[in-house]
């Protein structure tokens, strides 16, 4: 009896293991498989969850990882602190404007650069925790700009003859109440700063950053101010042809720098997997036996699945400048989006892709890393802030920097 058990039993484990075997999935030839050709040091991946402050996110991480390669510490700058200073001051332009102009949650690598400078930095752990004060664990936006879209409006439409500025000790409560108060002073690894002196501690020197962009609306070699909502404090970004700009990103990673980016993640090709491509609709569904109509006629979901169905063999579009130019003027390019640009990898047909991290926890694939081609970054940057030291040498003559 204890002989036929024990062989039931082995026939049992047999089965399973069998049944297992049967179940694995098989391996997708068109998943891209990436060898990183240069990966430059970046501090951990966070989370701005349900709030518009992706450029606060990526422009922060972009100078915690200046300051890496500066001084070979690391430090987690505090988002709330820079939201704080930056809906306070965009709010009284709002004002000053008498609301003909925008007052959203959005923001540029500027907002983070002039804080910095104006007003200090300090550690994440001299604020309260995002989402905190409200009972959330993470960011949550939804309730806190629902009390101050309203407000600022009632100010900037006022019909009256003259306000005062009591609108400001105000607004400045509500950002309290929802972000936290910004610290005048704190400790930190048991020395007392203040946000300026702490900004000054950290080993960057805050004129060494520049903007740069790539339209023909504007002659190259010259500055403009981008002309998109959000880059409501109007920096000037310098213009260089589209080949030139991407030169500036791969001389700055090769020399081990970081790229704080901002473009369009709207398009089809950016998936939530952690991968983006800049898809040619009419290929993409010609290899799949589907007339542009139909192709049209998807929904979302559908196209991803086809997008994820033909992975790393999706075929691309040629960015050109004058592609650039007709995508921003029509409204199909547009500032959705900040990331930071930290590393170079090949696919295993050669594919050049950027190493990009986000700011949505560590999510997809790559746990936070988007995997994003070259031909994606190249037609859908809006503009970048770089350190101007890693801007080749020959093309800052040009810029007379």
């Amino acid at each position: 009896m204890k002989k036929i058990l024990t062989l039931a039993l082995m026939a049992m484990i047999a089965l399973s293991a069998s049944a297992a075997k049967k179940k694995a999935p098989a391996k997708d030839a068109n998943k891209p498989v990436f060898t990183i050709i240069k990966e430059n040091p970046i501090t951990s991946v966070k989370d701005q969850n349900r709030s518009g402050t992706c450029w606060d996110y990526s422009t922060l991480s972009f100078f915690e990882a200046e300051i890496l390669k500066a001084t070979g510490k690391t430090y987690d700058l505090c988002e709330s602190f820079v939201a704080n200073k930056t809906y306070l001051e965009r709010a009284i332009q709002v004002v000053r404007y008498h609301g003909d102009c925008q007052f959203a949650q959005g923001g540029s690598a500027e907002d983070v650069l002039q804080t910095l400078k104006n007003h200090g930095i300090c550690p994440e752990e001299a604020m309260p925790f995002p989402g905190s004060l409200y009972g959330d664990s993470l960011n949550n936006f939804n309730e806190f700009f629902g009390v101050l879209e309203p407000y600022v409006a009632a100010v900037a439409k006022s019909d009256a003859k003259k306000i005062s500025n009591a609108w400001k000790t105000g607004m400045q409560g509500i950002l309290d109440a929802y972000l936290g108060k910004c610290p005048e002073k704190f400790t930190y690894e048991g020395k007392e700063y203040t946000p300026k002196s702490f900004a000054a501690s950290l080993g960057i020197n805050l004129n060494d950053y520049v903007n740069i962009t790539s339209f023909t609306h504007h002659p190259f070699y010259t500055t403009f101010a981008v002309e998109v909502q959000d880059n409501w404090r109007f920096p000037l970004s310098y213009n260089l042809p589209m080949d030139e700009m991407m030169q500036v990103i791969d001389n700055a990673i090769n020399q081990g720098y970081t790229i704080a980016w901002g473009g369009d993640v709207s398009e089809d090709g950016f998936t939530r997997k952690g991968l983006a491509y800049a898809i040619d609709s009419k290929a993409a569904q010609s290899l799949q036996g589907s007339d542009m109509a139909k192709w049209l006629k998807m929904t979302a979901s559908k196209k991803r699945d086809v997008i994820d169905s033909l992975g790393c063999t999706v075929p691309e579009i040629v960015a050109t400048q004058e592609l650039r130019q007709e995508r921003f003027d029509n409204w199909e390019l547009t500032d959705d989006h900040g990331m930071l640009i930290y590393g170079v990898a090949k696919d295993q047909n050669g594919k050049d892709y950027y190493m990009v991290k986000n700011s949505w926890g560590e999510t997809g694939d790559y746990k936070g890393t988007w995997y994003m081609t070259k031909t994606f970054i190249a037609a859908n940057t809006m503009d970048f802030l770089i350190n101007k030291n890693a801007i080749p040498a020959e093309i800052r003559k040009k810029l007379g920097i």
